[in-house]
């Protein structure tokens, strides 16, 4: 969902962008940075109670996702470093807001419900399944996007919602998205899974792992090679002058 919104935000983050690229600042840096931030908003704030604090200030990093990958194209320096050290600190945000909200509900002062901590965990390792199901997938040539709960529709619910939940006091909101995101979390594994077992039954001969193909050559002719072969005598070697 949300990235039918990211021309718009391309815009907006496009002047922001450019003035870091005069700077000096590298896309790996505003990486980090953002990395940094998000789970500082995520584990300093949720588990006090401010949900709609760390919400705001998660909300500021969280678009150094957008300008990062802006400022890697923009100044050609776009490479799988880059992509790499991209996914795995995004992997590293998205287990601070829902590891926050864990400890938010595991606070006997702020949300007080164990089993709301115990479904906020199972969010948060279902969506890393998740995206460990598409990661490898694509590692052994096939695909596994998609699904109902991608991990930008995941955050913005999950953010938008502990907002307004935390500004109108309204507990149950964030509760009843949490269970969402943690049901449709396991549902896009299932579905993600589904698809790669369709693909690999699709194509039976590239079904295994480093499997040798069968061998081709016939039987008979083998033996007849053997039966008519000739054997070799080979003079036995010289010894060398230098030993």
């Amino acid at each position: 969902m949300l990235n039918r919104f990211r021309q718009f935000w391309t815009k907006v983050i496009t002047p922001i962008a450019k003035l870091l690229l005069r700077l000096g600042v590298t896309a790996d840096m505003v990486t980090l940075v953002g990395t940094i931030g998000v789970c500082a908003g995520a584990l300093i704030f949720f588990p006090r109670g401010q949900l709609w604090l760390g919400v705001v200030i998660i909300t500021c990093f969280v678009f150094s996702d957008l300008i990062d990958g802006f400022m890697a194209r923009t100044s050609g320096t776009s490479s799988k470093w880059g992509s790499y050290l991209d996914s795995t600190l995004d992997r590293i945000g998205d287990g601070a807001i829902y590891g926050g909200l864990v400890m938010y509900y595991a606070n006997s002062r702020a949300g007080d419900s164990t089993l709301m901590a115990a479904v906020t965990l199972w969010a948060l390792v279902m969506g890393a399944v998740t995206s460990y199901a598409r990661a490898k997938a694509e590692s052994l040539g096939l695909k596994a996007s998609g699904g109902l709960a991608e991990r930008a529709d995941r955050l913005v619910f999950t953010l938008v919602i502990a907002f307004f939940s935390d500004v109108f006091d309204l507990p149950i909101l964030l509760k009843i998205v949490i269970w969402a995101v943690a049901v449709a979390s396991t549902i896009t594994v299932v579905q993600r899974s589904l698809s790669v077992r369709k693909q690999v039954l699709a194509d039976p001969a590239n079904a295994g792992l480093d499997t040798p193909p069968p061998a081709t050559a016939e039987p008979q002719a083998t033996t007849e090679s053997h039966a008519t072969a000739e054997p070799t005598t080979e003079p036995p070697a010289e010894p060398d002058p230098k030993n």
